[in-house]
């Protein structure tokens, strides 16, 4: 039996699908980007006016998609520490995995962070004018 979460402060899913779902007691979370819930704005990306991205700020982008994560942990019942596991999305592994890999180290490595199993690879391109996503499970009691 599974239980699936819609979180109010993430942003909406691009699809249909659930925030996360709950299989015993782990939390699968569906993937999260950089989006701010209820517009079409995007921490660290700067798009013209046809809508391509003409600069981005992956650190930014990066801060966003943790917090977002946060929101859905925190609103299904579970909790940061808790984390277990991280796969990560890149669109462009050449430019943005160094200054990913750093704020990726403030929010999981070190004392009192969850310090989770991680792969991260590299695709051409994700469902919205996005350079980072992550796919998470956490543990939930």
């Amino acid at each position: 039996m599974s239980q699936s979460f819609e979180s109010k402060r993430a942003p909406e899913p691009v699809g249909a699908y659930p925030h996360a779902k709950r299989v015993g007691n782990l939390l699968f979370l569906s993937g999260v980007g950089p989006r701010k819930r209820g517009t079409k704005d995007i921490p660290g990306v700067t798009l013209n006016a046809s809508g391509d991205v003409i600069a981005k700020d992956i650190r930014a982008q990066c801060v966003s998609c943790f917090e977002n994560v946060r929101a859905v942990l925190e609103e299904s019942g579970s909790a940061w520490e808790n984390i277990v596991d991280v796969l990560v999305f890149l669109t462009d592994m050449k430019h943005d995995f160094k200054d990913y890999n750093a704020v990726y180290a403030e929010y999981f490595a070190g004392e009192g962070n969850p310090n989770p199993t991680r792969t991260t690879i590299e695709i051409n391109a994700l469902p919205t004018p996005i350079a980072v996503e992550l796919k998470v499970v956490a543990t939930i009691d």
